[in-house]
């Protein structure tokens, strides 16, 4: 009974938090729409002149259409020490917290990763790593000669196919079912309109990273009121890395499935020449994005989420590292254990993707659809530019 107790008043908790910063971010975006000074920077203020009170669902829509680039915090006249105290970026990046919490699957797992991310990231990747290493050991040694690269000499492949694609089939699924209740509650009916068209300016907004350009085309603020592209460009890196990186895993499975061609594959392979750039992308992107963290003004974000953003950013690295580690050397005596290390962080990966900053990918795209179909249609309320 007193676990059933917990949990209730940690969901009721959870709750109370939600509406809090909720009605915070009605509060600034009443004040915005009046002055409207920041009208052009972004999609954001676009969605906000198109209504005139915004409730819980408003909030998670233009929390997750917000790219956090802070150039309306720099801007506006009503920002802290204000009276008014308005804060757009950081009331929005609370309420986006609040959107991972709301819509995960199961909902307690990620209040536990809102707690705890980094240490609930490094321990489950670590956890795994110490158990492959044990089963490692109970059938020998860690430091094997003459395996020339054969991981499936250590775990054969179907045990590493039914894990792995487990652990990943089950956060596809958890971030959908999140994405779809999220859908469903910001969606509203409509006049119709060209789905494609629609589709292709949200895709181009993501893919391009469209609103990290600050507004001005001259990039975001970070610890200052200087602009910066680095933000951009770095999250350019963590994306396309990790596209390459699941480029390389589809054509390996391709090789495997179709072609009956088993790894370890050649140097100058496809499934090696996009691993390794996609590694690269994955070293220089999050090491970026970590100093940047490091270094931002701390009005920027919303202090509690630093563990969930940092055990994210320290996975990509760590998985990222360690596989580069492991292809420089799987020809050495140590592959068996560089493997087992690898594969830690990968699980660990995979299975906090649905509960951390990966999540705000997805619901950011959903986001961007919304806006596109919503600039498609008229607007409601008749108030500003459209």
């Amino acid at each position: 009974m007193a676990v059933i107790d917990d949990l209730m008043n940690l969901a009721a908790q959870a709750e109370s938090e939600l509406d809090a910063n909720a009605a915070e971010v009605d509060r600034v975006l009443h004040i915005c729409n009046a002055c409207r000074y920041c009208e052009s920077f972004c999609a954001v203020f676009p969605a906000m002149t198109r209504r005139l009170d915004f409730n819980v669902a408003d909030a998670h829509y233009l929390a997750n259409l917000c790219h956090n680039c802070s150039a309306c915090l720099y801007a506006c006249q009503y920002a802290p020490p204000h009276e008014f105290g308005v804060n757009v970026p950081q009331a929005l990046a609370r309420v986006r917290k609040d959107t991972y919490i709301k819509y995960a699957f199961p909902k307690s797992f990620g209040q536990l990763y809102k707690r705890n991310g980094l240490t609930v990231a490094l321990a489950v990747s670590l956890g795994v790593a110490a158990f492959l290493i044990a089963a490692i050991l109970m059938k020998g040694s860690l430091f094997v000669p003459a395996l020339e690269a054969d991981f499936y000499a250590i775990f054969p492949h179907n045990l590493l196919a039914v894990l792995f694609g487990a652990a990943s089939g089950f956060s596809i699924l958890a971030l959908a079912i999140g994405v779809v209740r999220f859908w469903r509650e910001v969606s509203e009916p409509g006049r119709p309109v060209s789905l494609s068209s629609a589709f292709g300016e949200a895709a181009t907004s993501a893919l391009t990273l469209k609103y990290l350009d600050g507004g001005h085309r001259d990039g975001c603020n970070n610890e200052d009121d200087a602009f910066t592209l680095w933000r951009k460009r770095f999250h350019h890196f963590t994306f396309y890395g990790f596209m390459l990186c699941f480029a390389s895993t589809s054509i390996a499975t391709l090789y495997h499935y179709l072609f009956a061609m088993e790894a370890p594959y050649p140097i100058f392979s496809a499934p090696v020449l996009l691993g390794t750039a996609g590694g690269v992308g994955l070293l220089v992107g999050p090491a970026g994005l970590m100093w940047l963290h490091l270094r931002r003004n701390p009005m920027q974000t919303d202090e509690t989420q630093k563990s969930m953003d940092r055990g994210f950013i320290a996975l990509l690295f760590l998985v990222s590292l360690t596989g580069l580690i492991l292809l420089a050397w799987r020809e050495s005596a140590a592959m068996p254990l560089l493997l087992a290390v690898h594969l830690g962080f990968v699980m660990g990966l995979f299975v906090t993707l649905p509960y951390g900053k990966f999540a705000h990918g997805v619901f950011r795209c959903a986001a961007l659809l919304k806006h596109a179909i919503e600039k498609r249609r008229p607007n409601p309320v008749q108030a500003g530019s459209e």
